[in-house]
């Protein structure tokens, strides 16, 4: 038993071990170009969930992983088969039942960990504040190495490109798909630009039809990847985030908190 792991956890320790912090993953299930799987965001959220969980208990952290929720909003993938959708209302209706189940059990502080771009949780935090005796933090976890991205990648990725590659390479390598002659069974990942150079800078957004702007769901290019590279990202990930699961957990919550 890893007692960090809630699925593994039995009620005879925790009867004897209150937690401090509980770590949701959300996930999603939905195509990643053509050679990672459908569940890429619910491994990868359910790897760093383990990876920095485990970090922070070896600290002394009191602090548990909950089982990572599999489905996400899918809204704009709706023209590729078996990209699962939890609208977001529904979504946010899911997490708001889990966060009041938390907060029942005596746990006022929880991370939602977000494994997918398209979960977008920001507005719950701010729907659940002051409603709810616990606080809640977001970390997409694929932004907590910003700064540090381009001293592990070569490219840009969007979805399904180099670094979710190296990441699948590292840690689900027997679920990446490969070619005869070894190398990866995936497109370029190559992104379409639309006819408005506002949106093409970034000046003005919508959310993006995928079938039109990709051609087999992947946007980056996934063939520069290695599982080196997605161990390196992983020591940074751990590093930062268990050691803010570590502070988290030694913290007061008092009427300044988090402050």
């Amino acid at each position: 038993m890893r007692p960090w792991i809630l699925s593994e956890a039995n009620y005879g320790y925790t009867k004897a071990n209150r937690y401090e912090v509980a770590v949701l993953p959300c996930g999603a299930t939905e195509p990643h170009n053509l050679h990672l799987p459908y569940g890429t965001d619910v491994f990868e959220g359910t790897t760093v969930g383990e990876k920095i969980c485990e970090f922070a208990h070896n600290q002394g952290a009191k602090v548990v992983l909950l089982p990572t929720i599999p489905y996400g909003t899918e809204s704009n993938l709706r023209e590729f088969p078996l990209a699962l959708n939890l609208q977001p209302t529904t979504l946010f209706r899911v997490l708001q039942d889990l966060v009041e189940s938390l907060a029942q059990s005596g746990i006022r502080k929880i991370v939602l960990l977000n494994s997918h771009g398209g979960n977008d949780l920001k507005p719950l935090l701010r729907e659940l504040y002051g409603r709810t005796p616990a606080h809640l933090f977001l970390c997409n976890w694929y932004q907590a190495f910003s700064d540090r991205y381009h001293d592990v990648f070569e490219h840009r990725d969007d979805h399904a490109g180099e670094m979710e590659t190296s990441f699948g390479l590292a840690y689900f390598p027997h679920l990446v798909a490969k070619n005869p002659d070894g190398g990866l069974a995936a497109d370029d990942g190559r992104q379409a630009q639309t006819r408005f150079e506002a949106m093409n800078r970034g000046w003005v957004g919508l959310t993006r039809p995928w079938h039109l702007l990709t051609t087999n769901s992947g946007s980056g290019y996934p063939h520069a990847a290695s599982a080196d590279k997605g161990r390196k990202m992983m020591e940074i990930l751990v590093e930062r985030l268990g050691t803010f699961l570590v502070e988290l957990s030694q913290a007061e919550v008092n009427e300044t908190f988090p402050y």
